[in-house]
């Protein structure tokens, strides 16, 4: 694991509500899984900030030795990791994510 990156991993699921880990950028995603977040999470009007996973090999493996979670992307909510597209697509369905977020 690399230890740089674990470290501003940390910091910046601590500083910030919600923190998106994935291939791409909100404007240009790599993925159409990151695509989907990045609409849900722009739907909801929430701020959130982003690392791009392709920037650097050793961030996918460090995320993956600390999540267990060998997919992109990887969707942090107030410092806890929640998982996936998949996950945080029917936590929005439901309202669960709305609720996690403080919106109602």
């Amino acid at each position: 694991m690399n230890e740089a990156w674990k470290q501003k991993i940390e910091s910046e699921v601590k500083t910030n509500k919600v923190m998106i880990f994935m291939r791409g950028t909100p404007s240009q995603p790599r993925c159409g899984f990151s695509a989907r977040v990045i609409r849900v999470f722009n739907e909801l009007n929430i701020p959130f900030k982003t690392e791009d996973m392709d920037s650097d090999p050793e961030l996918w493996k460090t995320l993956a030795a600390i999540n267990n979670w060998p997919t992109s992307p990887q969707i942090y909510l107030n410092g806890e990791f929640v998982g996936g597209c998949d996950i945080v697509t029917e936590m929005y369905r439901n309202g669960e994510l709305q609720k996690e977020l403080g919106l109602v």
